[in-house]
């Protein structure tokens, strides 16, 4: 009789394994995607490897890393949590029936803690450049809205110091996200194969970040945000961080939170409303005959 493998029982195993995934999975999302940040924003200007300033262009490489990290970690946690990597999604899996509720709140704290130690690991790695870049503009940790954008959001300017703009871009950008993963992700629909699902979706947060990032960062991730912001505050950018103050904005840490979960839950009614009833429909046998006889006629 051939040897049988015993099968190893515990945490890796149920709940714990899938945490263990969405740790790792944002911890990467977050790793990548705030260097990418940092090297446009103190890297390349203070390493010597940037001759002229490339002004507009520096966002193609926040967009693009971005969506980057998105997709690699997808790709990391996707066989064993769904690879949810972002508290909006979650929740959005959670409105459709599709994941339950009980996971929820570990999903949640699984992926905040990666995003803050992600975070930390990047301002390790990169304390030396933000430094040199706070101590050329003549300004303290605490006034530096540009290192602070490394990990964090803040809206743009022209809003005003009001929260209804930035709130309404964070309910558009993530309703877009969460939409167009749903359509991603159907398998009834016209969803990637070969592995490309991903990709895609990195995809996504890349093509959102070149059309409605300005606004406010397109943090379209409440763990995104939170995470970082919270390294940052511990780490001396003080109000700049919590509760998100500077010249013209004031108490916008909760904006980034809310915006994406509301507009995750938007997204996912939308698609099913438009789109997801409707496959269903057609993928359901007709009344009265089972999926293995031929119609009629």
């Amino acid at each position: 009789m051939a040897e049988q493998t015993k099968r190893r029982h515990g945490y890796r195993e149920g709940l714990g394994g899938e945490l263990l995934a969405e740790f790792l999975g944002t911890f990467v999302l977050i790793l990548l995607g705030c260097a990418s940040v940092a090297v446009a924003v103190a890297g390349l200007p203070g390493s010597g490897r940037q001759s002229d300033a490339f002004g507009p262009a520096n966002w193609l490489i926040i967009a693009f890393g971005w969506g980057f990290a998105v997709v690699f970690g997808v790709y990391v946690a996707g066989g064993v949590s769904g690879a949810h990597i972002n508290p909006a999604v979650t929740l959005a899996f959670a409105v459709r029936r599709a994941f339950p509720w009980r996971k929820v709140v570990p999903y949640v704290f699984a992926q905040l803690v990666g995003a803050f130690l992600a975070a930390a690991l990047v301002f390790a790695t990169y304390s030396w450049a933000i430094n040199a870049f706070n101590a050329e503009a003549g300004l303290p940790r605490d006034r530096s809205l540009d290192t602070f954008a490394i990990f964090a959001t803040f809206p743009a300017e022209y809003f005003g110091g009001s929260w209804w703009g930035p709130l309404l871009d964070q309910i558009v950008g993530t309703a877009v996200l969460v939409l167009l993963i749903f359509a991603l992700i159907d398998a009834r629909n016209t969803a990637p194969a070969a592995n490309l699902g991903p990709f895609l979706i990195g995809m996504v947060v890349t093509v959102i970040g070149l059309t409605f990032g300005p606004n406010a960062g397109y943090a379209i991730n409440p763990a995104r945000d939170f995470g970082p912001r919270l390294w940052t505050y511990l780490s001396g950018w003080g109000d700049i961080a919590l509760p998100g103050s500077y010249q013209w904005f004031s108490w916008y840490f909760w904006v980034p939170i809310v915006g994406p979960l509301v507009g995750g839950v938007i997204g996912a009614v939308v698609y099913d409303l438009f789109i997801g009833h409707v496959v269903a429909a057609r993928t359901a046998p007709e009344p009265g005959r089972t999926t293995d006889q031929p119609p009629a006629g």
